[in-house]
């Protein structure tokens, strides 16, 4: 088995996530690499460096994992009354 046949499945899960990752890069350096990775990804028998391959896989994960109780706006472990207990 080539390290080209166990890529390829990998990168098309990828990219069929990767519309959702372009839409949720923040400006900067990640959407950048977003976009730049969408337009590559049309071409014929385009693959990615491992290095590319790396961070997109980090891409999409961030993107399926559920948001930390410090980023979620309205989660408070504990119920507060509006007395103060």
């Amino acid at each position: 088995m080539t390290i080209q046949s166990q890529i390829t499945p990998c990168l098309e899960e990828l990219l069929w996530s990767w519309p959702s990752v372009i839409r949720h890069a923040q400006d900067g350096w990640a959407r950048g690499f977003a976009l730049s990775i969408a337009k590559q990804s049309r071409r014929k028998n385009w693959q990615p460096s491992v290095k590319q391959l790396e961070i997109m896989q980090r891409m999409v994960a961030e993107l399926y994992r559920p948001p930390a109780p410090e980023e979620a706006d309205d989660w408070n472990p504990i119920e507060e009354d509006d007395e103060g207990v």
